[in-house]
């Protein structure tokens, strides 16, 4: 008894009588049902209030920009990031970094060297923030030592302006 036939198909072995005149594929006609099931309204009477909720919050009217998880932009933005942060171009880095977010939502590296940068721009209230999110992606990570003296850091420079108020 002889085995499967493990061969990949080919492509001159088409049966012409399957296809249409023009030989294309009929499947580019068919058209997609977009519409809710019958009764959706009823089962599900408060979801358009749900939708139309969610569209107001995200503030922009239903519009919503789409960037896909891309880690290799990211990983770029990163590096464009720092060619900016070396030269002291803090504003060009803060805006590289947060891109890289973007496209890398929750990027340890990103989101650390972003506290950084925040930190050199005298925004401490939000470094402080971003120095928190890096401790909860990477509670152990390669800058965790440098992430916890800098919140120790903003916190007694914050606790001192406090004081002298």
């Amino acid at each position: 008894m002889p085995g499967p036939n493990l061969a990949p198909p080919r492509s001159d072995r088409v049966d012409a009588a399957s296809l249409d005149a023009s030989g294309e594929s009929s499947s580019k006609d068919t058209q997609i049902d977009l519409s809710p099931p019958q009764g959706d309204d009823k089962a599900h009477p408060h979801s358009a209030d749900a939708l139309m909720d969610a569209e107001t919050e995200s503030g922009n009217g239903g519009i919503s920009e789409f960037h896909p998880w891309d880690p290799h932009k990211a990983a770029k933005d990163i590096e464009v990031g720092d060619y900016y942060f070396k030269r002291k171009n803090y504003i060009g880095a803060e805006s590289r970094y947060r891109e890289a977010l973007l496209y890398k939502n929750n990027d340890a590296e990103a989101t650390f060297k972003l506290a950084v940068c925040l930190e050199k721009m005298a925004r401490p209230d939000e470094a402080r923030a971003e120095y928190e999110n890096y401790l909860k992606i990477l509670p152990y990570g390669p800058q965790t030592p440098e992430a916890k003296k800098a919140l120790e850091r903003l916190k007694a420079a914050a606790a001192r302006t406090s004081a002298a108020k």
